[in-house]
């Protein structure tokens, strides 16, 4: 009983936390949102402001689309651990304890997800279960 409880309880965070990442992601259909990024980024050689702010909004709303559904959800919660992780220590001072909790509560989520992996109300549960009978 306890058990579908826990399941129950994942997954609609699971589902919340999803629809989160996608408000966050579709920022990248808004160009005057987008503009305001490229000055965010920190100044390291890893390729160009504009392209990073691109590739992290992307990964935020892929993100987000494989949560909510459910849908590799270990691959969704490992892309949004490593752009909230980016984020969190790169983009922001790295102070999780005050400063930079937000993104850094999505990482710990993120773990949270990878492990659990997509159980109830997931198409992972309902895809792969089907191949294992």
């Amino acid at each position: 009983m306890l058990q579908r409880s826990t399941d129950t309880a994942i997954a609609i965070v699971r589902i919340i936390v999803g629809c989160f990442m996608i408000i966050h992601g579709k920022e990248i259909f808004d160009a005057e949102i987008m503009s305001r990024y490229p000055d965010m980024m920190p100044k390291i050689n890893i390729g160009s402001p504009v392209v990073m702010s691109y590739f992290g909004k992307t990964a935020e709303l892929l993100s987000g689309i494989l949560l909510f559904l459910g849908l590799f959800t270990r691959a969704g919660a490992v892309l949004m651990a490593g752009t909230m992780a980016f984020i969190t220590f790169m983009v922001g001072q790295g102070r999780f304890y005050m400063e930079d909790q937000h993104p850094f509560m999505f990482v710990l989520l993120a773990f949270i997800f990878f492990f659990d992996g997509g159980k109830k109300w997931s198409l992972d549960n309902l895809i792969f279960k089907k191949r294992r009978n």
